[in-house]
């Protein structure tokens, strides 16, 4: 069952290594076709390495594996596409998070929504698009797009709308509250059948079933007796309380999208915890993804020296792109939580909206059933995103400022925190320091530093570091705990930093 699967971004060695092992524990992928593409040839060559150690080992002799520096080689004849870009790497991702903070705006991550996830679109977007074109041009007829990018609703809306290639974005957050719930309420997570609803990271768990039983009113009792999550989940528990419902994306992340939690330096703490940067550290994904490229890139040589990954059905992960493949290829009924338009699936979001609802993939394809109407409250959140969406969508499709200026207003946490002429400062500081990266913004950055050149500015806090930044670790330190620091650099799924809590 040979086809061509290309990964595009795939110096990222957590999701591409990962996703690829899982592919080959399908008994009929013995011999698919692995392109891997990346900007980087040192990243790229790394886990090209590592990962042709591990199938030879494994004894797939039949698999091709190839790396390439050009996106259009990696694509061509692809079946399927599978996104890991991050688009201007970690010294993009300082500026999402550096910049903003001189304004009060207090990120953990800064990749999705907010100040930095609307930045962040702005570099994808066109990126995204630039292989949607080279999927129409040179790929397999009927080649699906599976984005693993962030902002994922962003990039799958910009995909979908513009590019002109059906695309599925995939988060595994739906997976990891669906764990944590169950081990909160003390129940095996096989047994306790979930939907989920909303939008990628403010998707909400509007049932929630044991043996036909519903443990929705459960749950906000069982997450307060639980010491654990009691400190970690603040903010989700308070959204639990107020909404009626649990969100899935973790403490630190459902923080920034709200306007509630982070407007205020000297109560930040209080709603956060610093035990895992995912509780709501600032700056606690560019903390760990920084220390985790560092040690890979030392570490290199220990990596290749360590036993081969096993191959095999059992030794598959949770991530949703090997099944949806193996789903479309044999057969095979998957069913998970995926990032698709709406078009009606939510009655009460916009129809040109993606939502993140349940899906089931066979060889029919990816069939999305009909949710109906979140509760109010819940669509009531959604929306304030999706409107910040929409802006920002545009915004970096046409280079229109003005709708980008227009989307950092309507961001909820931005516009808790600033004034409008200090998110005109900032969008100008933002589309200047970024300029490489924004190639369609071009008369807007050159009026934008003339701007910022007249000296007639805001005041900002600059070398704010934030309510709760933590220290970026080197190599020597994170030599200290060498498991840790491995499982730091080789970890695909953010949501995996927590130690599950247990009832």
């Amino acid at each position: 069952m040979g086809c061509k699967v290309a990964f595009i971004g795939a110096g990222s060695v957590g999701f591409t290594r990962k996703l690829t092992l899982d592919l080959l524990g399908v008994p009929e992928f013995s011999d698919l076709e692995f392109a891997y593409m990346d900007i980087s040839r040192r990243n790229l060559d790394m886990v090209y390495e590592l990962v042709r150690r591990d199938i030879r080992a494994n004894g797939l002799k039949k698999v091709k594996l190839t790396r390439t520096l050009n996106r259009r080689a990696a694509i061509r004849g692809a079946k399927y596409v599978i996104n890991v870009a991050r688009v201007g790497g970690l010294d993009a991702f300082a500026l999402d998070v550096d910049i903003p903070l001189k304004y009060g705006v207090d990120q953990c991550v800064g990749d999705t929504l907010c100040a930095g996830g609307i930045m962040y679109g702005q570099r994808g977007i066109p990126f995204i698009l630039g292989v949607c074109r080279d999927i129409q041009e040179v790929g397999a007829p009927d080649c699906m797009l599976l984005s693993y990018g962030n902002p994922n609703a962003m990039l799958t809306w910009a995909a979908n709308h513009f590019g002109g290639v059906p695309t599925l974005g995939l988060c595994h957050g739906v997976v990891g509250g669906h764990r944590q719930i169950a081990n909160a309420l003390g129940i095996p997570v096989q047994e306790l059948d979930i939907i989920c609803a909303g939008i990628n990271h403010q998707t909400w768990y509007i049932s929630v079933k044991h043996k036909g039983e519903d443990m929705t009113g459960h749950i906000l009792a069982a997450y307060l007796r639980n010491d654990a999550l009691r400190r970690t989940e603040k903010v989700r528990i308070d959204m639990l309380r107020r909404f009626g419902y649990y969100s899935t994306e973790s403490n630190g992340h459902l923080s920034e999208y709200v306007p509630w939690y982070r407007k205020r330096p000297d109560e930040i703490r209080d709603w956060i915890d610093l035990g895992s940067w995912i509780n709501g550290e600032t700056g606690g994904y560019l903390r760990v993804c920084t220390e985790g490229r560092n040690w890979f890139e030392t570490e290199f040589p220990r990596w290749m020296e360590a036993p081969a990954a096993q191959i095999g059905p059992h030794h598959r992960g949770h991530e949703h792109g090997s099944y949806i493949i193996e789903g479309l290829e044999t057969g095979r009924v998957y069913r998970g939580h995926f990032n698709v338009v709406n078009n009606g699936c939510i009655g009460n979001l916009p129809r040109d909206a993606i939502v993140e609802v349940p899906g089931y993939v066979d060889y029919n394809g990816v069939n999305i059933p009909r949710v109906g109407d979140l509760p109010m409250g819940c669509a009531a959140v959604c929306n304030a995103s999706i409107n910040v969406q929409r802006l920002a969508v545009h915004a970096a499709v046409h280079g229109d400022d003005t709708l980008l200026r227009q989307a950092f207003l309507m961001d909820p946490l931005t516009g808790a925190v600033c004034t409008p002429p200090e998110i005109w400062q900032m969008v100008d500081e933002m589309l200047v320091a970024q300029k490489q990266w924004l190639p369609q913004y071009g008369d807007a950055i050159a009026t934008a530093e003339t701007r910022l050149a007249s000296g007639n500015l805001l005041p900002t806090r600059d070398g704010y570091r934030g309510a709760a930044r933590l220290h970026t670790r080197s190599v020597a330190e994170m030599a200290r705990d060498r498991a840790a620091a491995n499982k730091q650099a080789g970890e695909a799924d953010k949501a995996q930093e927590r130690p599950p809590a247990k009832p």
